[in-house]
């Protein structure tokens, strides 16, 4: 998982350990995703199955994309289809995909890159290997993430915005045995470059192996940690997990994540990806690519898109 990193963790800024009267966050649940496929092929793990839009709310769903080593011609990607009422963000560690929508955005994203997409009012895009990828092949791994809209920002214009490796703030635990990637959001005053509609925090940790990572956590937020590789503990009460787990933390005012001392994956470290928002509180009626308030709202996305209210494919790019 090649993303953003650096060869000394200790020059990078330390995030400190809570304070003792910060309450550790104990685990309401940990569930396994299952692997199915998506778009025109591509291996998903569905990250979010076996927890409620009540538990994840603002985040719809999850899919670990990968990862899949892919021979020349073989890579797939999602053709042409629209959105509505969410953002749609796609985080890659390895490989690259060419993202184009009809609202004239779009562009290569890279290992460690950011794609961040507010469909809003509605949009079409497609997600597709890169040239060099369709004619070499290769590792490709990365993560979707459905972000909610609030009722009133559903039908705002559609928004995107492209977050380079570059631009991710790096930091490291407070002995300097984990990297710390913040793609949107805060952590210990440390702001991502991500703009969000709806507040929330979203980072990518790697641990190494006996790492300890305490981190201060707003308390009015949910609290998810998605696994992506390795095995360890985390919450008040050590609860165990491993790859494609998702970790459901319970109210308090920080987390607790421990990585085992010996790792069974290739890079002998956890990857984790740390989530959590404001739950916004509204109904959600999901219907393929709409996620809305009501049904009739959902049945007028079906028709503005039937009748090409949502954009038009460009003829070139």
């Amino acid at each position: 998982m090649p993303s953003a990193t650096v060869n000394n963790l200790l020059l990078l800024p330390r995030v400190p350990e809570p304070t003792p009267d910060k309450r550790l966050r104990p685990v309401f649940q940990v569930s396994t995703a299952p692997h199915g496929v998506e778009g025109a092929g591509f291996e998903v793990w569905r990250g979010f199955f076996g927890s409620t839009i009540q538990r994840t709310d603002p985040f719809i769903f999850l899919d670990q994309m990968g990862p899949v080593t892919y021979e020349p011609r073989e890579a797939k990607g999602a053709p042409w289809h629209p959105h509505r009422g969410f953002e749609t963000v796609t985080y890659l560690t390895d490989g690259e995909m060419v993202h184009r929508d009809s609202n004239g955005g779009g562009g290569i994203i890279r290992e460690g890159d950011t794609q961040w997409m507010t469909a809003g009012a509605g949009i079409l895009h497609d997600e597709l290997p890169s040239e060099r990828v369709l004619g070499k092949g290769g590792l490709s791994h990365g993560v979707q993430l459905w972000v909610n809209l609030p009722r009133t920002l559903k039908l705002s214009p559609p928004r995107y915005q492209a977050i380079e490796k570059s631009s991710l703030v790096l930091m490291t635990n407070h002995d300097g045995t984990s990297l710390i990637r913040l793609i949107a959001g805060e952590i210990s005053g440390h702001q991502g470059a991500g703009s969000t509609h709806t507040p929330i925090t979203y980072a990518h940790i790697t641990m190494y192996p006996g790492s300890e990572l305490k981190l201060e956590w707003e308390p009015t937020y949910n609290a998810l940690a998605y696994v992506l590789d390795g095995e360890g503990w985390a919450g008040s009460e050590m609860a165990p997990f491993k790859a494609h787990q998702l970790i459901d933390f319970n109210a308090g005012d920080a987390i607790l994540i421990r990585s085992k001392d010996f790792q069974s994956s290739p890079t002998q470290t956890v990857e984790i990806l740390l989530l959590g928002g404001r739950p916004i509180k509204e109904p959600v009626v999901h219907y393929g690519p709409f996620v809305m308030n009501t049904k009739e709202e959902i049945m007028e996305a079906v028709e503005d898109f039937q009748k090409g209210r949502m954009g038009v494919i460009p003829s070139s790019w």
